[in-house]
């Protein structure tokens, strides 16, 4: 009797192993599934307290840069107040009503006194407006009102102060140059009240679309960690009005030490327009 052979059909049970195994793997899946999405999450949740800091930064050099116009509003209103108002003031009393009633000579003695104090008014007036918008650079440029800044610095003695510029034949808008000229009057002043030097010496020079200026001395400087650290402190008024003024023009700033460590410099960034190149 023939025996037949029976061929072991496959069986309809899943191996323990693959079901095991297909667990596995659904679980990794969804553990990198969760990862990625708490990952996100950490990632929105830091982008959102970058963009609050921004926010807080951004509205910390407004209020520095309101501050700073407040307080040249004030000291102008101050000036003119001070100044101006008791010089008009005197200049009518002359001028009165009693003029008429007065003899000839009185009459032409009081109009020469208010001739004279008009006079000194207009010249108080024209100092206060050049103030505000020095004569040099609204009609020669940057390169004649900092190099005029430098010479009179120099002239009082209180320290060696050169500049020089390097082809500054395209001036910048008006509005950033004067922005630009405040700003490195507060650096100049900056370092004349605090850093003990002997000597600032100013450099300009283009790069491809930016202008760069450099300031050097020998006294005590800042590092670029130290003037960042004191903007964000109460008492760093002078230092935000640097930052949020060169802001407006979208232009960065650096200072760092001398790799001779006998220097400290400060380098300004200006990114030229279209119309500027």
């Amino acid at each position: 009797m023939i025996k037949l052979l029976q061929i072991p059909t496959q069986s309809n049970t899943i191996s323990p192993v693959l079901v095991l195994g297909s667990a596995g793997m659904i679980l990794l899946a969804a553990g990198l599934i969760m990862f990625i999405i708490f990952h996100q999450r950490r990632v929105m949740r830091y982008q959102q307290r970058i963009q609050l800091m921004e926010s807080e930064h951004q509205k910390m050099l407004l209020r520095a840069s309101i501050k700073l116009q407040e307080e040249e509003r004030s000291r102008l209103a101050a000036d003119l107040h001070d100044d101006a108002g008791p010089l008009l003031a005197t200049a009518r009393l002359y001028l009165n009503e009693n003029l008429v009633n007065m003899d000839k000579a009185t009459q032409m003695q009081s109009i020469f006194n208010a001739k004279n104090i008009i006079d000194e008014t207009i010249t108080l007036i024209r100092n206060i407006s050049h103030s505000l918008m020095p004569p040099t650079l609204k009609n020669f440029g940057l390169e004649s009102a900092v190099n005029d800044f430098f010479q009179k610095i120099s002239n009082s003695g209180a320290l060696n102060a050169s500049s020089r510029f390097h082809n500054y034949k395209v001036r910048l808008k008006p509005e950033k140059e004067l922005i630009l000229f405040r700003t490195l009057q507060e650096l100049v002043n900056n370092v004349l009240k605090h850093s003990n030097s002997s000597f600032i010496h100013l450099t300009q020079q283009d790069a491809i679309n930016t202008l760069i200026i450099r300031l050097h001395h020998d006294g005590k400087g800042l590092t670029q960690e130290e003037f960042l650290r004191f903007t964000k402190e109460k008492d760093g008024l002078g230092l935000k009005n640097i930052q949020s003024r060169l802001r407006v023009i979208h232009s960065d700033i650096l200072y760092e030490e001398d790799a001779s460590q006998s220097l400290f410099k400060v380098t300004i960034e200006v990114p030229r327009e279209e119309g500027e190149v």
